[in-house]
């Protein structure tokens, strides 16, 4: 109970902070859920963002969800959710109920574009994470190059392809070129740990 205690609080923290959308919480969760608990490692974060942006849902909702099951199975999916859920809907009820016109208080103004630059900084310092651990090889910047060109180039090209067919793609190009983004000190620390 303790442990799902631990989960629910966790989430509920970074949910109450969590502005700007799942990219921006990457450097939350690395900080608190990787450094300072050792819940789950920074290349299965990469990957649970990897599953959480080709799965139906909020980005943020859908890792905290994966990384709740990983620790207690479907009770601490179903915690690590709730948790992450709790305080901005508390926050969003309280807002609508005492509130009116709240989006057009001058302080709220203020606030929020003070907020939308610190979430762009957090969304580049999650960009650059995720650069670093996934583009590694001469492979690993191809595909980059390729999957960029048809997301950013879609408004001036004859066609246009949808994020899910680029997703589905990079995978399968994953499956049958390589094995890039993966940790090449894998092996060596198995066996460190077998001697």
């Amino acid at each position: 109970m303790r442990e799902l205690f631990d989960l629910w609080f966790a989430f509920f923290k970074i949910g109450c902070v969590n502005f700007g959308g799942g990219y921006a919480m990457l450097p939350l969760l690395e900080k608190d859920l990787v450094k300072k608990r050792g819940w789950t490692t920074m290349d299965e974060l990469t990957d649970y963002y990897a599953i959480g942006q080709c799965t139906p849902g909020i980005i943020a909702l859908n890792v905290s969800t994966f990384i709740g099951y990983k620790r207690k199975g479907t009770a601490g999916a179903f915690t690590s959710t709730l948790g992450f859920l709790t305080g901005p809907i508390a926050i969003i009820i309280l807002i609508a109920a005492f509130l009116k016109n709240f989006a057009q208080m001058p302080v709220v103004q203020h606030a929020f574009a003070g907020i939308r630059i610190c979430v762009c900084v957090l969304i580049l310092q999650a960009i650059v994470k995720l650069w670093k651990k996934s583009v590694v090889d001469k492979l690993s910047f191809l595909l980059y190059l390729i999957v960029f060109f048809f997301a950013g180039f879609s408004a001036i090209l004859p066609f246009k392809v949808p994020a899910a067919v680029l997703v589905i793609a990079a995978g399968v190009f994953g499956i049958f070129f390589g094995k890039s983004g993966q940790d090449s000190s894998a092996p060596e620390k198995t066996k460190e740990g077998k001697a």
